[in-house]
């Protein structure tokens, strides 16, 4: 179950890499950001495309190589400081795009069911 949860995180963030280095105006605005001097471009298609490339590549990995709890902590590491993040920058600046709702969504169940993973492959 762990290895199917990885390779889901894989799919995840491959799609978004894509999806933000292919069509990077299109992703900015859907998240928000109405404008981007070229600096902010180079530093948008960076940490949106190539970071998340970067993370498909760890999750296929600890997936492909059967390091579930490496991949796990990799997962909670993630997950733990996004979900407070983003919960509060939504406490604060309450209302927000549809698309930042989406991705808060899905951050939420990817780091349950990442506790739930991490959980059940307790020791004893």
């Amino acid at each position: 179950m762990a290895s199917v949860y990885l390779y889901l995180n894989a799919a995840v963030y491959l799609l978004l890499a894509a999806w933000c280095a292919l069509a990077p105006a299109r992703t900015a605005a859907a998240v928000g950001y109405t404008s981007l001097s070229r600096s902010g471009q180079t530093e948008y298609l960076t940490i949106y495309a190539g970071l998340q490339f970067g993370l498909a590549f760890l999750f296929a990995w600890f997936a492909w190589s059967q390091q579930m709890r490496t991949g796990l902590v990799l997962a909670l590491a993630l997950y733990l400081p996004i979900v407070l993040f983003r919960s509060i920058g939504l406490l604060r600046w309450w209302p927000v795009e549809t698309a930042t709702l989406v991705l808060a969504a899905v951050e939420w169940l990817m780091l349950l069911a990442g506790l739930w993973l991490w959980w059940q492959g307790r020791p004893g």
